[in-house]
Formats: structure tokens, C-alpha cells, sequence
């Protein structure tokens, strides 16, 4: 079963294909302006870009919204995490401003949330939810993953996403997390 995927970013698409080789997920094959992320929450996002994208392709798409929330920031970057320092931000940027706003705070706490909305035709189908708990680091440690990988560490594998292996890490992300239930889904739809 082929369902697109609306994403430009590598990484995400990566992990995407690697959570489920019995689909063909393939990236939205025409060019289509993002629409702005208006919403207040990963589900308004993720819904929005997904009736966006969906409206040019037949069949299932899915687009998901993830972000870090920070318990010492109450929920922040959230829904903003991708432009946390800005608009147009490099991942750097948006650890650096992490890590001073999180200066001298005692709790660390943090999760990364993922939200797929899948729609098919273009009309929303189901929203599937995905969270991962670990902690902020006081610095970067390691060099895969992206955005905020590096600084978030999780006490099951005892390092940061930047640190572990990216087939390790895809079993247990908020991406993947979202993912399962998504493609769980549409394993039951297509009868096996």
C-alpha cells in the first residue's frame, strides 16, 4: 500500500520509511506550498498540513506536528519548537535559546510529542498521538538525529537521541510511538 508522507525533512522521511517497510512511503510527489501552522496544539498543525497536502493526491496521506515540551517552560517551544528562536532558525539557534532559558533550572524534565493526522482524499481520517519522556542536558551530546536530539536524554539507552543509533532510537521516538498506531491502522483497513 503506497501512502505519501508530507515532509521535506530527511530525517523525518527516513525515520518514516524505517518504521514500516510493509508500506511504500513515499514524499508528497508534487510541490505544494506549505501552509502556515496556525494551530494552537500538534493536532491542529498536523491536521491542517494534512487536509493541505491531501487535497492534491488520491489516496492516504499522512503529516504529522512533533515538538519538545519542557516542563520547566511550561509546555514551551511546544507547537513553536521548529522556530523556537525564530523563524527561519538552525537547529543550533534553537538549543542554544533552550539551553539559556533553561539555565539554572532544576527540573530538566521533557518530552517530545508527535501528532500524525492521516487523511485519505483529502478528508481527515484519524489523528494519532506519540510522546517519549526523558530530560534536557546542560550541553550537546552526540551528532545524529536533528533538531533536538542532541539535548535530550533518555534513561532507557543512558545517552541522547544525538547519541543513539537512528534503527535504536525509531523503536521507542514519539514519532515512532505514532507512527505504530498509524500503520496498526491501516494494517487492520487493508485486512492483515
Amino acid at each position: 500500500m503506497i501512502v505519501y508522507c508530507a515532509t521535506g525533512n530527511p530525517g523525518k522521511l527516513r525515520e518514516f520509511q524505517l518504521a514500516a517497510p510493509d508500506f511504500d512511503v513515499r514524499k508528497l510527489p508534487v510541490a505544494v506550498s506549505a501552509p502556515d501552522e496556525t494551530g494552537d496544539t500538534f493536532e491542529a498543525n498536523a491536521a491542517e498540513k494534512a487536509i493541505a497536502y491531501g487535497r492534491h493526491i488520491d489516496g492516504y496521506l499522512f503529516a504529522d506536528d512533533s515538538g519538545l515540551e519542557v516542563d520547566a517552560l511550561g509546555g514551551d517551544p511546544g507547537v513553536r519548537s521548529a522556530r523556537f528562536a525564530g523563524e527561519h532558525a538552525t537547529d543550533e539557534q534553537n538549543n542554544a535559546l533552550l539551553l539559556e532559558r533553561l539555565r539554572g533550572a532544576q527540573d530538566r524534565t521533557a518530552r517530545f510529542v508527535c501528532v500524525i493526522a492521516l487523511v485519505k482524499d483529502g478528508r481527515l481520517v484519524k489523528t494519532f498521538r506519540g510522546a517519549v519522556e526523558g530530560r534536557i542536558l546542560d550541553a550537546p551530546c552526540g551528532t545524529g538525529g536533528f533538531g533536538y536530539d542532541p539535548l535530550f536524554y533518555y534513561e532507557p539507552f543512558a545517552c541522547t537521541f544525538g547519541e543513539a543509533p537512528i534503527e535504536r532510537k525509531v523503536t521507542v521516538s514519539h514519532r515512532a510511538i505514532a507512527l505504530d498506531a498509524m500503520f496498526a491502522y491501516l494494517r487492520d483497513l487493508r485486512g492483515n
